[in-house]
């Protein structure tokens, strides 16, 4: 890894984080309309794989969407002002956290539904390779989607018609509070790729340079016509599954033995960047972090006029 690719890792990493801290600040306050999942603690994972696409490609993203959008570069202003449901925001206000979408990044929307964006994005690739273009679509779900229906079914189409996708299971062990090692009886979740003949495998999700490696090789691939690809992400989230989940039926243990390998701090021990590069990337961040919270702060809500519109009507 490069300096610079060790710069661009950590910055993303970084606004990740505080941008999910202030999200939960402003839930916290009582000015967040409903929930916020956050990313915290998996950030590597939305770093290393989004970097390894290009701006014409899709992804489908989930209720954790957050950081998704921020290693796409999507505004960080018009998102905080979707979070707080503003009119600035990307849909109105109207989507909220679980719906967030930035489709100008090529996100195909945040899903509240479990695995809900599995088929979409499996959708997306099929168009791709109906137009015969050579976008690549990446589809993020968490451990708990991999035990629905509709993941098997997407798999299946997309192996059997050798569709440009790359299926990225972000298993951070939970599913709200259901451990994904009691439900299932290979807990090495890659290995169901075996069944749809398509290559799957299991990395360290907290590292970005190997998720990132990893990635590029499958997203590779895909656009050579090749198929898709299942990574398995191993990670966990630091917090409940939402920001109103205390989430003590983890382990205190295993909280703490995950945290000492924080994504950032795996990168630091690299060696790539000093102690005043850090700082200087810190700074950076705080500051952009701190105008998006004032923007979506201070944006008005929508009219109520607005209640009707951008609906689907049959």
């Amino acid at each position: 890894m490069r300096k610079e690719q060790a710069r661009d890792y950590y910055k993303v990493m970084y606004m990740i984080r505080r941008f999910d801290q202030e999200t939960f600040e402003f839930y916290k306050k009582g000015l967040m309309p409903g929930l916020a999942h956050l990313y915290i603690g998996e950030e590597a994972i939305a770093a290393g794989a989004c970097s390894a696409l290009e701006e014409r490609d899709y992804i489908g993203s989930t209720h954790r969407g957050h950081g998704h959008l921020i290693a796409r570069g999507a505004d960080l202003k018009k998102m905080m002002a979707e979070i707080l449901g503003k009119a600035a925001g990307y849909s109105k206000g109207k989507g909220g956290s679980m719906h967030i979408m930035a489709l100008d990044k090529g996100i195909l929307g945040a899903n509240g539904i479990v695995g809900g964006e599995i088929p979409i994005a499996t959708g997306a690739a099929y168009g791709s390779k109906y137009k015969g273009t050579d976008e690549v679509t990446i589809a993020f779900f968490g451990d708990s989607a991999a035990n629905e229906g509709v993941f098997h079914e997407s798999i299946n189409m997309a192996a059997a018609w050798s569709l440009p996708i790359v299926y990225i299971i972000e298993n951070n062990l939970y599913g709200i509070s259901v451990d994904i090692r009691r439900v299932v009886k290979e807990p090495k979740l890659s290995l169901r790729a075996v069944g749809y003949g398509i290559e799957g495998k299991t990395i360290d999700g907290n590292d970005v340079e190997v998720v990132y490696k990893n990635v590029k090789k499958a997203v590779d691939k895909a656009r050579r016509g090749e198929g898709p690809t299942l990574i398995e992400c191993l990670t966990y989230r630091w917090f409940g599954h939402h920001v109103g989940d205390p989430g003590e039926y983890r382990p205190a243990e295993e909280i703490e033995e995950w945290k000492k390998r924080d994504p950032l701090m795996l990168l630091e021990s690299k060696g790539l960047l000093t102690d005043s590069e850090i700082a200087e990337i810190k700074q950076a961040v705080e500051t952009e972090i701190a105008e998006a919270c004032r923007f979506a702060e201070e944006s008005p809500y929508a009219d109520v006029s607005e209640a009707f519109n951008d609906l689907f009507v049959d």
